[in-house]
């Protein structure tokens, strides 16, 4: 069985897909960009403010299911131009304790939705 989760602080979707799917106790968050909730404007003045962003969206729908970042065990970070990856992973950075940061794989892509310079989505587990 699957639960839709939907949250009006992080941006709704562009395409037929939900914001994240909770299935039994796993949580599959769609791919977040820079996109305002509140605006509907995109945040592209560097890729930091680009970054940060992304993150505040991911944190709202984690917690639209009643999850954090803690909970996070896997992450997939697309970027436009890995010549960014570290600022961007200085950004991310800060959302994890090094410790416990889940797995995670970052990929150079062509494009990205809208022509953004990073998307991410994320796999969470509800704790037993």
């Amino acid at each position: 069985m699957k639960k839709i989760i939907r949250t009006e602080k992080a941006p709704a979707p562009i395409g037929p897909y939900n914001q994240a799917v909770l299935a039994g106790d796993t949580l599959y968050v769609s791919g977040q960009i820079a996109l305002d909730p509140d605006s509907g404007a995109m945040v592209l003045g560097n890729i930091e403010d680009e970054t940060e962003q992304v993150m505040k969206n991911l944190s709202a729908v984690l917690s639209a299911a009643g999850l954090n970042f803690s909970h996070v065990v896997k992450s997939s970070i697309f970027v436009k131009d890995m010549h960014q990856f570290a600022r961007i992973n200085e950004v991310y950075a800060r959302y994890f304790d090094p410790a416990e940061a889940p797995a995670r794989e970052t990929v150079e892509v062509a494009n990205l939705p809208k022509f953004v310079n990073v998307e991410i989505s994320m796999i969470a587990k509800k704790p037993a």
